[in-house]
């Protein structure tokens, strides 16, 4: 199984970035799959996570600036990330998993590498 995330970067605050995470290996689709982040000195929190079914979750400190949404043909997963500020600045993850929880990090038993989201003031 892997998962390769692309798209992370350096933006200013207030601008947009769009992650994505190429999957690969599964044997059957996983049931969830999200994006995750950390910042130095904090725990891995839950952004946003979708199931199959296409329902999301999304982490409380979103507030309707990221959309989560998936390309079942291109076994590729999106993150679009606007209206960015430095508090997002965290390296992202990727995750895929048979959750019971969307938004549960010990759900998820697939990581990426993670990328970086460096916003700048």
């Amino acid at each position: 199984v892997q998962l390769v995330e692309s798209g992370g970067g350096s933006v200013q605050a207030g601008g947009s970035l769009r992650l994505s995470c190429v999957s690969s290996g599964f044997m059957y689709k996983p049931f969830c799959m999200g994006w995750f982040r950390q910042a130095p000195g904090k725990e891995r929190e839950a952004v946003a996570a979708i199931d199959l079914d296409g329902t999301t979750n999304y982490g409380e400190f979103v507030l309707g600036r990221f959309a989560i949404s998936k390309d079942n043909a291109k076994s590729t997963l999106y993150l679009q990330m606007n209206n960015l500020n430095v508090e997002d600045t965290a390296m992202y993850y990727c995750a895929a998993g048979d959750c019971y929880t969307l938004l549960a990090t010990s759900d998820y038993n697939n990581w990426g590498q993670g990328i970086q989201v460096t916003v700048s003031s």
